[in-house]
């Protein structure tokens, strides 16, 4: 069997000792993987109800390695105070408990939640960062992808982005793509982009 410290760090096991409640391993070999390539980031409009720890279990195990609460204007759900706190914390967990079950070496990040302000710095920051609007004039298989990097994923609410959110990620340098025929709901649009995406890295080769 093996076990991670989530940062990279697998060692190859083998169970030598069985007592109530506890295992006892001897450590076969270790390696250490390399900080997967390129880097895809989701920025999250907030769900509401559970659909928010569904999305980041199912973005885990696709692969995300970065997944940003966003407090998108239309968002339904609203985190402030110790709500933001245990939200995220249940986010947070979510991901910890899919990566281990996907066997991730890489565990990946929940961040503070960023409103539209943090959300621009995101995307300035990034080598593509995509927006996904059904009226995008590209489709996410088709868009052009950089070799290694930084890529962001971006995905609205229900009630879709605001114009205001349009104009300030698409200035700062989103593109705006579409993920197909149909409209996904928030919490799954970003798994089956997420997924297409790394489908065409060397990640997945």
């Amino acid at each position: 069997m093996d076990i991670t410290d989530g940062s990279g760090l697998v060692a190859e096991c083998v169970v030598t000792t069985v007592r109530p409640g506890e295992l006892e391993l001897a450590v076969i070999d270790r390696r250490t993987e390399l900080r997967p390539d390129p880097k895809v980031v989701v920025i999250q409009a907030i769900p509401k109800g559970d659909r928010g720890e569904l999305a980041v279990e199912l973005l885990t195990e696709v692969g995300a390695d970065v997944i940003v609460p966003w407090a998108a204007d239309r968002c339904v759900a609203v985190w402030r105070g110790e709500r933001a706190v245990k939200s995220r914390a249940r986010w947070s967990s979510a991901a910890e408990q899919a990566a281990k079950q996907s066997r991730r070496a890489w565990f990946p990040e929940v961040p503070v939640p960023v409103d539209l302000a943090g959300a621009v710095r995101h995307v300035e920051m990034a080598d593509l960062a995509i927006l996904l609007d059904p009226g995008g004039s590209q489709t996410v298989g088709t868009v052009g992808l950089p070799a290694g990097g930084q890529i962001i994923i971006i995905v609205g609410p229900e009630g879709g982005i605001t114009n205001a959110e349009s104009d300030a990620l698409v200035g700062a340098g989103a593109v705006t793509v579409a993920l197909g025929p149909t409209v996904l709901r928030a919490s799954s649009a970003g798994v089956v982009a997420a997924g297409i995406v790394l489908s065409r890295t060397a990640r997945w080769a």
